[in-house]
């Protein structure tokens, strides 16, 4: 039986960060230090204990994450998250459901392009979960993989949204591994399409970032090194510069496309975009 309110989150520099009650009650050290992103929008100049539980304080005044008042719905934040690429693709009918993943749900399938941008447009990296009654009940449980331990299994996310009847999937991951299962899913769904969005890579290692290439549709370069390095090897289709995203088969590549219809203005590349402070 799960009584703790616990949620473990990678984020801002990829440090750990362990929310309970509501409360920021531990943070590890970042592995870099300076993401253009986080600079863009909140101005953080440099990642550092005091500075990461200071955003993840205010992340739980402003929309209540990882807590019961969580607002799940949002706009638009980025021109180019994959959870932007996402609800674009809702929008555009091109995709019927996503696997994302939520505090307090874990795993579960969302059909609502704005819930999609306010589930995946503002917390990264969630590690584990525990349940938050009022936000399944939000969300719905029937969406949710296992209200009962708001478990994280991407797999039998996307096995579930096949079994409620969605044909054109979207699915949010972290490695290589998982893109081949998705990939071994699809093929034993005839009729089932599983676009696989990768995404926290920062610090992946080599031989996930290349299976990554081989088995993803999308991905994020975050502070990788190697997807990074991947990416610019295969010269698959890039968008953005400070931190690129990848349409690594014909398919994704026209789901970003999808998104840059939607925004109705022209990707103009911007050589010296400012880099994340290390590619780790």
């Amino acid at each position: 039986m799960i009584t703790m309110d616990e949620h473990v989150i990678e984020g801002l520099g990829k440090a750990r960060i362990v929310v309970r009650d509501g409360k920021v009650v531990e943070v590890g050290e970042p592995m870099i230090s300076y993401c253009p992103i986080f600079d863009k929008h909140r101005g953080i100049k440099k990642f550092d204990r005091e500075v990461i539980a200071n955003n993840i304080e205010f992340r739980i005044k402003d929309f209540g994450m990882c807590t019961p008042d969580r607002v799940l719905t949002m706009k638009d934040f980025l021109s180019f998250g994959v959870s932007e690429i996402i609800c674009t693709a809702i929008r555009q009918k091109k995709v019927d459901a996503a696997v994302m993943v939520c505090e307090g749900c874990g795993t579960l399938v969302v059909t609502d392009p704005d819930m999609v941008q306010g589930i995946g447009g503002r917390v990264s990296g969630l590690v584990s979960t525990t349940p938050i009654p009022a936000l399944i009940e939000k969300v719905g449980a029937k969406n949710v993989l296992d209200p009962k331990t708001a478990k994280i299994d991407q797999a039998a996310g996307v096995k579930k949204a096949i079994a409620m009847g969605y044909k054109n999937i979207a699915v949010s991951i972290i490695d290589g591994t998982m893109a081949k299962q998705m990939r071994d899913i699809e093929k034993q769904h005839p009729g089932v399409n599983v676009y696989t969005f990768v995404v926290h890579v920062t610090a992946m290692p080599k031989e996930e970032a290349r299976l990554v290439f081989e088995y993803a549709d999308v991905a994020t370069g975050c502070a990788s090194k190697y997807i990074r390095e991947e990416g610019t090897k295969k010269a698959v289709c890039k968008v953005g510069d400070s931190v690129p995203i990848f349409g690594v088969t014909p398919r994704g590549q026209a789901l970003i496309e999808e998104r840059i219809k939607f925004m109705g203005k022209p990707i103009v590349p911007k050589p010296n975009a400012p880099q994340p402070d290390k590619l780790i």
